[in-house]
């Protein structure tokens, strides 16, 4: 049986721009549920959810000794910070907008 929870509930992330790219971090508060977050958290689950706003290529790097995705979001910033008229045009709410992801955990019965 499986249940879906906030990818908050598993992981913190740090978000950062350079220009009109993004870049996502996010980190497994328990190693155990690293492989989770590896498996549901895609550059393609990114475009289904986001596509509006993220433009261009996806790119994750696996950081398995940190337990954390790293993603490099091309055309993620509407133009970047001197170029859009976008609220966050430094790009720190993805954090926040990621976390909100709901995540397929399976339940383990005892």
């Amino acid at each position: 049986m499986s249940t879906q929870i906030p990818l908050r509930d598993l992981a913190h992330a740090r978000s950062g721009d350079k220009g009109n790219r993004s870049n996502l971090s996010v980190f497994a508060y328990d190693p155990a549920h690293y492989d989770v977050l590896r498996q549901q958290l895609t550059p393609e689950l990114l475009k289904e959810k986001f596509g509006g706003v993220l433009r261009g290529p996806i790119t994750r790097y696996e950081l398995p000794n940190l337990h954390g995705l790293n993603f490099v979001m091309d055309q993620a910033l509407e133009g970047g910070v001197n170029e859009s008229l976008n609220l966050d045009g430094h790009g720190k709410s993805w954090s926040a907008m990621v976390l909100g992801l709901e995540i397929i955990m399976e339940k383990t019965t005892d």
